[in-house]
This record gives structure tokens, C-alpha cells and sequence, in this order.
């Protein structure tokens, strides 16, 4: 009796020891299938983020090779700025956009020690009348001093509504970038004194396909004539431009900003900044 006793007590412990190690083996295997995953989830974010990259780098290719020339007009009807081209990968697609910032207004205009000048202040009124935004006062922007557009919100009477709608339409400049008229939108242009909505759109639709020779030849264009348009603040060139990356792969998104300068001397590209962005639906 004694001896069958031992052999359920040897038993008993033979099977606590076998569930033990099932136990742990369950646990092991559990953790190393959530090691795979995560590490899966890793790559699939860096694969992300190289299409991303590529989109990039065909982006300043394609600017550096389209417009060779510095001293040249920029236009929304050249090449550079035809269409979205994309690209098939396995698995998904890179679909690039470039947009000359110079297009937008230069909120460095107005931050100046002193009031900014009277046609940046009046456009920059003008513009948020056009955006139907609470207006803000040029002069709430004097001696400030931004990185990034998002850190207008410090400015009094800017929330994230009002940074939302105006956003597309803002840019930090150099302090000297002009609006470009050969790539401004009619919005752009319709802040411009003198110009009503219905003329802006007119202008954008009778616009040169390669742009304005000069800032003159837009002053003095038919529609304009005997209006007085002022070329204070006006270009027809650009060094500064952002390409914009959308990148689909599987049921993953990513948007991929790159804000690019030109050397206007020696005509060399450089990267200006990057941003990883929720993606557009």
C-alpha cells in the first residue's frame, strides 16, 4: 500500500512538471510570436519609409533635370509641375506631387522688427478675407521669430481652425521670396489690390503654359491694363520647393513632405526639412 502511495505521489509530481514545462513552453512560443510581429511591423515601417525616400529623391531629380536654369521663370505649366506621377511597387504605389512654395504667401513678410509694409499687410488681409478665417492683424506677427508654420499658434486669435484653412496657403520664406505669379493660384492672386476674384481666375486661365517672361509683362497683361497693379513683392522665379510623397503599401499609408532650395548662384539643390505626416484619404 505504501509502495502504491509513492508511485501516485512520483506520479502526480511527473505530471506537475510536464504542465510546468508546457507552461513555459507556451509562454516562450507566445513571446517569440510577438517578437516576429513586432519585428515584422519594424520592417514594414522602414519599407515604408524608403519608398517614401525614393519618392523623394525622383522628386529632386526630377526638379534638378527640369529646370536647370536658376535665372529661368517657374512655371505651374512646365514639366515639372505636369500631373502626379506615380509608381507601381509590389505590394502597392508612390505617387509624387511638387509644389513651387513661392506660390503662397511669405509670412516672413510680415515678421519685421518694425510694421511690415503696407502691400504685404493689405494682401495678407485681403487673403484671409478670400478664406472667409477671422482676420488677423499683420502687425500681431511684428518681431516674431518661426521655425515651422505650426508655431503660429502662439499668435494670439490663431487656433487650430484657423491654421487648418490657411495652412495650404502660407509658407516661411527667405525674407526677400516673392509671390510668383507664374504658379500663384487665383485665391493668391485675388489678394492682390486691385484684382477681384472673377479677375484672378481669368488670369490663371489666360496665364502663359511656361510663365511670365517678366513682372512687367504680368503687370501690363490685357486683363491688368490701366488697373495700377503694383510689382512690389512680385517674381516670376523660385528656389523653394516641396515634394510631396504618398506611399501605399498594403493597407499602410504614409505622406512624406520634403521642403527643397535651390542655390540661385550655383544652381545646387539641398534638403531643407522633412516631415512624416498623416496620410490623405
Amino acid at each position: 500500500m505504501k509502495r502504491h502511495a509513492q508511485q501516485g505521489v512520483a506520479l502526480i509530481t511527473v505530471l506537475l512538471v510536464m504542465s510546468l514545462a508546457l507552461l513555459i513552453t507556451a509562454g516562450m512560443l507566445r513571446s517569440q510570436r510577438l517578437s516576429l510581429h513586432s519585428n515584422a511591423q519594424q520592417i514594414h515601417q522602414l519599407q515604408l519609409r524608403q519608398l517614401g525616400f525614393s519618392g523623394e529623391a525622383w522628386g529632386r531629380e526630377r526638379l534638378r533635370t527640369l529646370l536647370p536654369d536658376p535665372a529661368s521663370p517657374v512655371a505651374v505649366g512646365q514639366a515639372w509641375a505636369q500631373g502626379k506621377p506615380g509608381l507601381n511597387v509590389e505590394g502597392g504605389r508612390i505617387e509624387v506631387e511638387i509644389e513651387d512654395l513661392s506660390g503662397r504667401f511669405n509670412v516672413t513678410s510680415l515678421l519685421t522688427k518694425g510694421p511690415p509694409d503696407e502691400a504685404s499687410a493689405q494682401r495678407w488681409l485681403r487673403l484671409q478675407k478670400r478664406l472667409k478665417v477671422p482676420v488677423i492683424e499683420a502687425t500681431a506677427f511684428q518681431g516674431l521669430s518661426l521655425n515651422d508654420i505650426s508655431q503660429l499658434r502662439q499668435v494670439p486669435g490663431v487656433d487650430a481652425q484657423w491654421l487648418l484653412r490657411m495652412q495650404p496657403w502660407i509658407a516661411l520664406l527667405d525674407k526677400g521670396a516673392r509671390l510668383n505669379v507664374n504658379t500663384a493660384s487665383a485665391t493668391q492672386l485675388s489678394s492682390l489690390t486691385g484684382i477681384t476674384p472673377g479677375l484672378a481666375r481669368r488670369l490663371v486661365a489666360e496665364r502663359p503654359a511656361h510663365g511670365y517672361a517678366s513682372v512687367e509683362d504680368f503687370t501690363f497683361t490685357p486683363a491688368l491694363r490701366g488697373l495700377g497693379i503694383q510689382a512690389t513683392g512680385l517674381g516670376i522665379d523660385s528656389h523653394r520647393f516641396r515634394i510631396t510623397t504618398h506611399v501605399r503599401l498594403g493597407q499602410s499609408r504614409l505622406r512624406l513632405e520634403s521642403d527643397v532650395a535651390r542655390n540661385l548662384t550655383t544652381g545646387q539643390w539641398r534638403l531643407l526639412q522633412r516631415r512624416f505626416l498623416a496620410p490623405l484619404h
